[in-house]
């Protein structure tokens, strides 16, 4: 055999964990007799529940003595110390933040990282704070903090988007610092908010370790600018920290940011963005819906979904699906009630949910075209109403999902992951109506591709809004470097070019690579 073959197998749930089995399968297949010099390896992994039983599906690479299997790189041997060279400063400690950083080890630039937050132990006082007093910490909470948003929202690592930079580059990275392997081989690659800490703070010891800083605590609230030209930052109002670039990973949620660029007379841009709610089903009903069978058993995973219709000219789609996941509080200040979702590694909790949100676009907006804002104040609306409809806690607003179509307030509610608890409400009321009559529209229509989906047994809880950002920073093509200051770099989800864990570390390593340019030519 010259040449590595690879073949597609399928099995039976519990079948595809036996080697032996997927090994005389493949082989098989690929009209091969077995020989011990032969490897075989799992490369690909899905399931398929088209058919009456779910199946998985394996892709498998066959390998001879003559074609050996190239060992996974480990990119750590060849990280630089950069205790002293040339520094950028990186503000937020987020998946783009922290890939730029990972990136400059290998470019052999310093990384200092700046993050509002605070490291990911710490930061889980103040997720017990919001969760268990209502108490929130507009610098860390379930959005502000070391690993970002990602780290306590299910760590999914899956993206459409892998032409924007180096995908299993990041995967492996990921394992190097204390993922399962088995993300490397999944279609739906995914960690958990219980592993995700531990493997964040092993990318900052690694920071750290090869010369690079992090700091937590350190809130960005200006720019030193000289000439046109960025050249630092400011923190806690009167430290500064000099450095001639600086990357912006700031997330989705982080206003002030905005807001001081506006003060600084950059340009910025109102951007469409998706607001609705969280509808948690029990995990039961969408694994009898997704598998056709009323156990899965101990061999299948919770089983998730993806829906998407058109009402109108609006797009509804369900977002950041948590299969046995739980409904959190993800508000970023005071007065505002924000949900999201997460799941831990095993995703066995007995609920699933799903933002399930309706586009909105800047154009929708009177003046839209001079106030880069409006999107962002829209989102600030809504948030703080359904705040105004509650007990004054984080408790949400809820309605049954049958209620919610009706039009009813729901005489009583079902059991929910939401720790600070839900309160009975027209959520079909407190949202505005152009959201709420085409999440009503979209629930019928999700109910003709899922049926069952449409039952009293769900809940709908508001609100979903920091779906992406509703501003987006401008960077010019070619140095990806915002076009009204130079040494300035928009970067990840809060910038506007990125959605989600690996997106966002793809972004950051592609900035990290434009700043290197940056830095070339200033020093010809």
């Amino acid at each position: 055999m010259k040449q590595a073959l690879t073949i597609e197998i399928s099995l039976s749930p519990g079948d595809h964990l036996l080697e032996d089995l997927i090994r005389a399968k493949a082989l098989k297949k690929a009209g091969l007799k077995e020989d011990a010099s032969l490897e075989t390896e799992v490369i690909r992994r899905s399931i398929d529940a088209r058919g009456r039983k779910p199946v998985y599906r394996l892709r498998v690479r066959i390998n001879s003595p003559d074609n050996p299997q190239e060992n996974n790189i480990q990119y750590r041997n060849y990280f630089k110390n950069v205790e002293s060279k040339k520094s950028v400063i990186i503000v937020g400690a987020g998946p783009a933040g922290y890939f730029a950083a990972l990136e400059f080890l290998l470019l052999g630039y310093k990384p200092i990282v700046l993050d509002r937050g605070k490291d990911v132990r710490q930061r889980r006082r103040d997720l017990r704070a919001i969760q268990q007093f209502g108490q929130v910490n507009p610098h860390s909470n379930y959005c502000f903090g070391e690993g970002g948003a990602g780290t306590y929202s299910d760590g999914k690592l899956y993206t459409r988007s892998k032409k924007r930079g180096d995908y299993y580059k990041i995967l492996h990275m990921l394992v190097e610092h204390g993922a399962t392997p088995d993300i490397l081989i999944d279609a739906h690659p995914h960690i958990g908010s219980n592993k995700l800490p531990g493997i964040v703070s092993a990318i900052r010891d690694t920071i750290c370790e090869f010369g690079g800083e992090v700091h937590f605590d350190h809130f960005v609230t200006d720019l030193i600018t000289e000439n046109g030209e960025l050249k630092g930052v400011v923190v806690n109002e009167s430290n500064p920290i000099q450095a001639d670039a600086v990357i912006l990973a700031t997330g989705h949620s982080a206003r002030d940011i905005y807001k001081l660029l506006f003060k600084h007379k950059l340009t910025i841009e109102a951007k469409p963005f998706a607001l609705g709610v969280r509808i948690e089903h029990p995990q039961s009903l969408i694994d009898s819906i997704q598998y056709n069978m009323a156990n899965r058993g101990e061999h299948l995973p919770a089983s998730s979904y993806s829906l998407v219709c058109q009402v109108g000219e609006k797009g509804v789609f369900s977002f950041c699906m948590c299969p046995g996941g739980l409904v959190v509080p993800a508000s970023t200040a005071p007065g505002e009630i924000v949900v999201n979702g997460m799941s831990l590694s095993k995703r066995d909790s007995p609920y699933a949910n799903a933002g399930t949100v309706v586009a909105v676009d800047p154009s929708e907006f009177k003046g839209f075209e001079k106030d880069p804002f409006v999107c962002m104040d829209f989102q600030a609306m809504v948030e703080q109403n359904v705040f105004s409809h509650g007990d004054g806690s984080q408790a949400a607003p809820a309605q049954r999902l049958t209620d919610f179509v009706k039009g009813k307030l729901s005489v009583d509610l079902p059991g929910t992951s939401y720790i600070p608890g839900i309160l009975s409400r027209r959520v079909d009321d407190i949202l505005p109506q152009s959201i709420s009559a085409k999440l009503k529209s979209a629930v019928s229509q999700f109910e003709k591709k899922m049926r069952g989906y449409y039952t009293s047994e769900a809940v709908v809880i508001a609100t979903e809004s920091r779906t992406s950002a509703p501003v987006k920073i401008p960077r010019t093509k070619d140095t990806l470097m915002h076009p009204d200051m130079e040494g300035l770099f928009p970067c990840g989800e809060g910038a506007g070019y990125a959605g989600g864990i690996m997106s966002a570390a793809m972004d950051g390593q592609r900035v990290a690579r434009a700043v290197a340019r940056y830095y070339t030519r200033k020093n010809c």
